[in-house]
This record gives structure tokens, C-alpha cells and sequence, in this order.
């Protein structure tokens, strides 16, 4: 009985050591591959946040329009974060066709230009009349124009035909499948999911980000 009674607090033990070993994993910081990305903020930033996002969802497009240019103002802005933007590319075909022509537009004309082409797409999701915008590589031309030269649009058409952004864009796609996303927006702070509700959770994730480094 006594064997028994032994074997079975070995057992109990045995499991409570696992749930504090996966727990204390959870809390752990994942390593995320920054290199070559597009962002906005100083490099010498102390805290990574990224934004994993698809070009079609119009969660992706509220976040980007109310809560980017907060984000921007209180973090970026003053020197505490620089904020990423990866992309996830899952709810239609056009989806991986704006993401990678955006990796072009970041590859060819550099961060600045990036990131007024992305403020644009995620402004112009629907059309004048609410009807949702499909986002061939003629369309996203138009939007480029915006913000770019003749010459400079079609040396992003010519780049983006010969598939030159394929691989920026797979690296996203690979990243956000290992952390195991699967919605849109998803955002890391300083390697660890964000699950808050307020922006005041936003900043305190930040600040213990910041205090852990």
C-alpha cells in the first residue's frame, strides 16, 4: 500500500513539474527574426513590437487607422518601441499578391515609401461604394502612384513580375507559422503575444518589456 500510496505522489509530482515547466515556457520570450523587415521607430528602439497582418482584413485596417498612430505617438515617437509589420497572408489569393507586391515596394524604394504604401492599401480596402477592392498588380500600381514616380512604379512592377519579393514574403509567412498565428491582427511585444484589451495593457507590456532588458 505504502508502494502504491509512493508511486502515485511520484506521479502528482511528476505532473505539477510539467505544468510549471510549460507554463514558465509560455512566458518565455520567442526569438523573432528582425533582419530586412520594414518598420518605423529608431533602430536603437529597446522593445520590438510586430504586427502580423494581411492587406484584406479589415480588423488589419481598423488597427491600422485607430491604434497604429497611438502606437506611433506614445511608443515609437518617444523612443521606447519600433513597431514591424510582417505579413500573414491567409484570406484570399489577392491577399499574398499585396503582401508581395508591398515586399517589392519595400525592397525596391526603401522604408519610408513602405510604409506610405501600406497606410494607403489598409485606407483603400473598399471602394466608393463599400464594395471590397480586388488588389491585382494594376491596382496596386495606381496606389503606388500616389507616392512614387512613373519610373519608380514600373521599377516595382518589372521587380515584382519577376517574383524578386517571393522570398521576403514566404520568410513572413514561415515566422508566423512557427509562433503559430492564425488571425489577423496578431502583435508581439518584445517576443511575446499580446492578449491585452486596452492600450493601457498595450504600454504596460511594453514598459515590462523595456524593464526586462
Amino acid at each position: 500500500m505504502s508502494k502504491k500510496l509512493f508511486w502515485f505522489t511520484g506521479v502528482v509530482a511528476i505532473c505539477l513539474i510539467a505544468i510549471v515547466m510549460l507554463t514558465n515556457a509560455k512566458e518565455e520570450a520567442v526569438v523573432i527574426d528582425y533582419e530586412g523587415q520594414p518598420f518605423l521607430g529608431e533602430a536603437s528602439a529597446p522593445v520590438e513590437i510586430v504586427e502580423f497582418g494581411d492587406y484584406k482584413c479589415p480588423h488589419c485596417g481598423e488597427f491600422n487607422k485607430t491604434l497604429l498612430p497611438m502606437i506611433n505617438q506614445e511608443l515609437v515617437e518617444t523612443g521606447k518601441a519600433k513597431f514591424y509589420f510582417m505579413n500573414y497572408s491567409f484570406i484570399a489569393a489577392d491577399s499574398t499578391t499585396s503582401a508581395q507586391f508591398a515586399e517589392t515596394v519595400f525592397q525596391e524604394l526603401g522604408n519610408e515609401v513602405f510604409w506610405e504604401f501600406h497606410h494607403l492599401l489598409f485606407a483603400n480596402q473598399t471602394n466608393e461604394s463599400g464594395q471590397e477592392n480586388l488588389m491585382s498588380a494594376e491596382f496596386l500600381g495606381t496606389f503606388l502612384a500616389e507616392v512614387a514616380t512613373q519610373e519608380e512604379v514600373e521599377k516595382v512592377q518589372l521587380a515584382f513580375s519577376e517574383g524578386k519579393a517571393k522570398g521576403a514574403w514566404e520568410k513572413d509567412m514561415s515566422t508566423a507559422n512557427n509562433l503559430g498565428v492564425n488571425s489577423t491582427p496578431t502583435i508581439y511585444i518584445g517576443g511575446k503575444e499580446f492578449t491585452g484589451q486596452t492600450m493601457d495593457d498595450f504600454v504596460e507590456m511594453v514598459d515590462e518589456s523595456t524593464d526586462g532588458k
